[in-house]
């Protein structure tokens, strides 16, 4: 069965994705350069990572849509267990966003300038990259356009939820935006961080509940920090 897997990856999956991503990359770039980053900065890129999950043999169960209002920025904080994370979110959260992301992805050929075009927020780690997200953001988080980030900052190694970075947080402080957190559940078996062949199975994405700021339009971010960990726990199986 691992011989069959591996075969049916290099000969197929890896193929197929190289032409989508292409595609997907060219199609974002051109369509947000003519026309509006809403549309086409979301719509293939969604496209492209159901294809990719299909393609994978990996089904996909979403909870909780009724929990979202189209016409509400949010800010999305989602566990990170693998790279198939960035597919369930992109292909069937059923909310326009944004991707927060490290700068250095801006250096991948074709997808780097796909999501410059798409309006992706790029940050790194200095005072003044925070500053400049937080501007960005301020700009792009309007009428229903929302921002997902993984506030574990990279994917966990052993399955575990690992400890939840501020920036995200900041951003709904500053921003008075209500958060949504996301449980991702399966997406470790399928493709873990050092994994190296994809496992076809079953990811399902949970949306919690928005944690609205308080009468203040303020957050306690502490305390938000650690709610919102709890949700995303209690979500996972």
């Amino acid at each position: 069965m691992t011989i069959l897997r591996f075969l049916y990856q290099w000969l197929v999956i890896v193929p197929v994705m190289a032409v989508v991503t292409v595609l997907a990359a060219v199609t974002t770039i051109v369509g947000c350069f003519a026309g509006s980053h809403r549309i086409w900065g979301y719509y293939p890129g969604l496209i492209w990572s159901r294809i990719f999950c299909i393609v994978s043999l990996v089904r996909v169960k979403v909870r909780g849509r009724e929990n979202l209002d189209k016409h509400t920025s949010y800010v999305f904080v989602a566990n990170h267990q693998g790279a198939y994370d960035i597919f369930l979110v992109y292909g069937y959260l059923g909310h326009k966003f944004k991707w927060m992301m490290k700068a250095s992805l801006r250096k991948i050929p074709f997808v780097g300038a796909a999501c410059a075009a798409a309006g992706f927020i790029f940050v790194d780690r200095s005072g003044k990259g925070l500053r400049e997200t937080l501007a960005a953001a301020e700009k792009i988080l309007v009428k229903g356009m929302s921002l997902v980030v993984f506030p574990e900052g990279s994917r966990t190694p052993d399955g575990s939820v690992q400890r939840f970075k501020r920036g995200a947080y900041q951003i709904a402080e500053d921003l008075s935006l209500p958060v949504v957190p996301l449980t991702i559940d399966g997406s470790y078996r399928v493709l873990p961080k050092e994994g190296k062949l994809i496992r076809p199975g079953k990811i399902t994405l949970t949306i919690h509940a928005p944690i609205f700021p308080e009468n203040d339009g303020k957050h306690d971010m502490e305390t938000l920090i650690d709610k919102s960990r709890e949700v995303i726990i209690s979500g996972l199986r």
